[in-house]
């Protein structure tokens, strides 16, 4: 008897050690769930300026195989600039190589309209360093990635850090292009955009949760019956298989 209560206390720590790494990696899960479900991009200026009422909380939009952001003087709206709307996604060409030099993050791809569920990559320009979006023909011989973002608040960063600048390539119409300042200098590299006359904004960009509506909870519902239906096929086949082995 003393034996069994000694051996429950030498076991004890194990069962729970094991019992909080398995909470733990629960937790990690569901912090990263968020990383494969579709969300916009929200603008933020990282210091209050005579700007910042016009770009805070503005989207960024597709157009044109460009990303731009749609503030509240742009007349985006009326040129049927698309809502970002994407997720993370390992890009299979860079993924091993981002992960042996020490980078964390993955690819990141986005819905191109309202229609067809098309998906495009999001990439830097590897020499004006425009942020764009494309099929993978389109992005492979630029920078793919790696995206990820901050833990906490989730502001989207490129290759570990948040570089992104917002350029006013047209005044009249008050056309913003995001830019990712991947060398630090202002965007003055060769044949890049800092060299000219434009108005440049250090930005800060967000994921956020799109609007739950009922076409979307129709879809999940959808999704989820789907894969109730899957695991219980699975399980007859299971059940099944192991029948037919018992009578041979």
């Amino acid at each position: 008897m003393v034996l069994g209560i000694i051996t429950a206390i030498a076991i004890c720590p194990g069962i729970i050690g094991t019992a909080e790494a398995v909470r733990q990696g629960q937790k990690a899960n569901a912090r990263e769930q968020h990383r494969g479900r579709k969300s916009h991009l929200v603008v933020t200026l990282p210091k209050k300026n005579s700007y910042s009422q016009k770009f805070d909380g503005s989207l960024v939009v597709l157009k044109d195989n460009k990303l731009f952001v749609d503030t509240a003087a742009s007349l985006l709206g009326t040129h049927h600039g698309h809502p970002f709307t994407g997720y993370y996604l390992p890009y299979p060409a860079n993924q091993n190589k981002w992960k042996a030099a020490g980078w964390k993050g993955e690819g990141m791809v986005s819905t191109i309209s309202d229609g067809p569920p098309i998906l495009n990559w999001i990439y830097v320009d590897s020499k004006t360093h425009e942020v764009k979006y494309g099929v993978r023909a389109e992005a492979e011989p630029h920078l793919t990635g790696p995206w990820d973002c901050t833990d906490q608040d989730r502001r989207l960063t490129f290759e570990g850090w948040e570089g992104f600048t917002a350029v006013q390539e047209d005044e009249e119409m008050d056309l913003w292009a995001l830019y990712f300042d991947r060398d630090d200098n202002g965007l003055r590299g060769e044949g890049q955009i800092g060299w000219e006359r434009k108005r440049m904004l250090q930005v800060q960009i967000a994921r956020t949760e799109r609007v739950k509506t009922k076409e979307m909870a129709n879809e999940e519902r959808d999704e989820t019956l789907k894969r109730i239906a899957t695991k219980e096929k699975e399980g007859r086949e299971t059940v099944i298989g192991e029948g037919v082995a018992t009578n041979v």
